[in-house]
């Protein structure tokens, strides 16, 4: 083992997946540590990293160190596992891209919590159907766009040429996420955007990924997470 303890709540794929599905791929050992120790030892442990403690989970402790925020992480990963291309150009190109992932998720979440994130979605049902429906009409192909430009703008099958990384991972991520909760208006995009769908399939091929989509430790996407499916947010 690595000697990695990733920390994140036991029963959502959430921000932490997008960790995960790295350290899949790449074949890395790692704990899932919530699921073997609970929240209330993730939440003491987050404690004991002060005066730079983690602000939420997802983090990763390494060597007695903590490195929260997703984008981070897999800066950190990609740096230490050849996740990323080493030349500066590339490296901070990957990182940006992964920033705007961030920014992608946390669009995505607020579409069905437009209004308090800590109130149950039930209460706020006609503020996320407007939500939605700019964020069908308008944000996602905004993102979509940019992130298929991603997808052609070096040589190679991958984002950052002829070998995958962390952003490619993530990719997947952000496609499976949106077939998920919004199945209708991905199936009206899909043609749009084929550097983005052969991205997606070429990441769940990779064996580290493959195998890990068929075990258990892959949670299935839920209501509780970022990407959520209520039909009535969806449409073509």
């Amino acid at each position: 083992m690595s000697g990695y303890r990733l920390w994140y709540w036991p029963t959502l794929q959430g921000r932490g997946e997008f960790v995960r599905l790295a350290l899949e791929a790449g074949g890395i050992a790692y704990e899932d540590s919530a699921r073997v120790h609970g929240v209330e030892a993730m939440l003491a442990d987050m404690a004991a990293h002060a005066p730079f403690a983690p602000f939420a989970p997802p983090y990763l402790v390494a060597e007695g160190r903590a490195v929260a925020q997703v984008a981070d992480i897999l800066l950190y990963l990609g740096d230490r596992h050849g996740l990323a291309p080493g030349d500066d150009a590339m490296r901070y190109g990957l990182h940006q891209l992964q920033l705007t992932v961030a920014d992608f998720v946390a669009e995505a979440h607020n579409v069905h919590h437009p209004v308090a994130a800590m109130a149950y979605y039930e209460e706020q049902k006609p503020e996320a159907a407007r939500a939605a429906a700019q964020f069908r009409d308008e944000r996602i192909p905004k993102f979509l766009d940019h992130f298929e430009a991603a997808t052609r703008a070096v040589a190679g099958e991958w984002v950052a040429g002829g070998r995958w990384s962390y952003v490619d991972t993530s990719l997947f991520q952000v496609v499976a996420g949106l077939r998920y909760a919004f199945p209708r208006r991905m199936a009206t995009l899909a043609p749009h955007y084929p550097g983005l769908v052969a991205l997606h399939d070429r990441v769940a091929a990779l064996p580290g990924v493959t195998a890990y989509l068929a075990s258990e430790r892959r949670l299935p996407f839920s209501e509780e997470g970022i990407f959520r499916h209520y039909p009535e947010l969806d449409g073509d």
